[in-house]
């Protein structure tokens, strides 16, 4: 393997890449991506990483800087890999994710739409209520780190604070530091999981799940408790696999976060997924109610519905809702959350949806709208058996462009739907992330 030339060297940004970094030409024309630089600026930069195709660099010194160049809020910024963006003025981190958005359904799904949808945004400070620290103890430092992983991702950034993740997470990092550090079991806790939803008399909404991969001392479990009682965190242990998630404090938490709008109350476990987002993720059902325009007596099919998201709103205004999902626990979640919010019209299936459906009765009951929110894989596997002919509309909300176009350009292209709309939600701010939508109808 070729030695990396360390030598540093100026280049002219030309574009900007779908993970948020700086896009430029090296003499022989092969593409290099130069971490920490933005369009129409020119850096000197030195090469981190190479391959046959293209080389890796990060940016030393900004020669000539872009106006769209703002300080970074965060003083970790360009260690931590958390974000990718904060160098780059908000109103123009949208419109860049709006152009991936663009581009891959150009370049991927060989299609257009009709209508470009304006983006959703949100608070983008003190947003994420969902995620993962790793935990690692550095001897050469003499302390335990807590925090997300840098770019390098071998190392655990060393982290003072988070300014994307909700305040009351972001002041415990330090002392979940010094926290662990204090431990025996220091070494062998790996990730702290965490989770926000509504607080509760018993704690104020923030559920840390800690994993552990050897039994805990008593000392240990002592300290983890006065931990929890103290920030009124509720505590959970991880021992094993996802099924071993236990409470620690209070005995029986009780999870749980309300769309308003929707007079609904969804409750989960502390390794559920939900949306990161609570204020985006409004106005992203909002805009997904308009979109699927569900007219009275009419069906709808909610797939990769996990807890019930979008499905208990649907079920405020449609006849039926039927939502599937891979995950047979958090089918059992959404069948209590639609029991608990009263909505006896939402059913619930669990099913694979990346295998063979032919028998499941689902498939063959009819209906008026279809909702999709799958995985970054996308949804081509269902779509292809899915007997669409029928439906009005299908909304498609999507955490990967370029899936999205893939099963965007099968629609258009393959079974002659028309692309009516499509748009981005920033889901993630200040990260490369592109969460976007799109709106189909025969």
């Amino acid at each position: 393997m070729a030695r990396l030339d360390q030598t540093p060297f100026p280049a002219d940004i030309v574009d900007l890449s779908h993970d948020g970094r700086g896009v430029a030409r090296r003499d022989n024309g092969k593409a290099v991506f130069i971490a920490g630089a933005l369009p129409g600026e020119r850096v000197m930069a030195r090469q981190t990483a190479r391959s046959r195709s293209f080389d890796e660099a990060m940016a030393l010194e900004v020669l000539e800087g872009s106006p769209d160049r703002v300080q970074p809020r965060c003083a970790h910024f360009g260690t931590c890999a958390g974000c990718a963006l904060q160098h780059l003025d908000e109103s123009r981190q949208i419109l860049a994710k709006q152009r991936v958005l663009q581009e891959n359904l150009e370049r991927i799904g060989h299609v257009t739409p009709d209508l470009l949808l304006p983006p959703l945004t949100d608070a983008s400070w003190g947003y994420r209520r969902k995620g993962r620290f790793s935990v690692r103890r550095v001897e050469k430092k003499d302390k335990t780190l807590v925090g997300f992983r840098e770019r390098d991702p071998r190392f655990v950034a060393d982290l003072s604070g988070c300014h994307t993740v909700l305040p009351s997470i972001a002041a415990a990092i330090p002392l979940l530091s010094a926290l662990v550090d204090g431990l025996q079991a220091r070494r062998d806790i790996p990730q702290i999981e965490f989770i926000a939803g509504d607080a509760t008399a018993d704690h104020d909404g923030v559920a840390l799940v800690f994993r552990h991969l050897q039994p805990l001392t008593e000392g240990d479990l002592a300290a983890l408790l006065a931990f929890a009682q103290s920030h009124r965190f509720a505590l959970f242990l991880q021992p094993g696999g996802v099924d071993s998630v236990h409470p620690l404090w209070p005995a029986e938490p009780q999870l749980s976060f309300r769309l308003p709008a929707w007079d609904i109350e969804l409750r989960f476990r502390p390794l559920d997924f939900i949306q990161v987002n609570a204020g985006l993720n409004g106005k992203m059902i909002a805009r997904t109610l308009e979109l699927l325009d569900v007219q009275p007596g009419e069906r709808v099919l909610d797939l990769f519905c996990g807890l019930g998201n979008f499905t208990l709103p649907l079920a405020r205004i449609a006849d039926a809702v039927v939502g599937v999902e891979g995950d047979a626990g958090l089918v059992a979640r959404a069948r209590e959350n639609a029991a608990h919010n009263a909505l006896a019209n939402a059913q619930f299936h669990a099913a694979d949806l990346a295998q063979d459906l032919s028998g499941h009765a689902w498939m063959r009951a009819g209906f008026d709208r279809l909702l999709l929110d799958p995985p970054r894989s996308g949804a081509d596997v269902v779509l292809k058996q899915l007997p669409l002919k029928g439906l009005k509309r299908i909304v498609y909300v999507s955490c990967h462009p370029a899936s999205l176009a893939r099963d965007a350009g099968y629609l258009v292209n393959e079974r002659g739907w028309k692309l009516r709309a499509a748009g981005v939600m920033d889901m993630f701010p200040h990260t490369a992330h592109v969460e976007s939508i799109a709106m189909f109808e025969p």
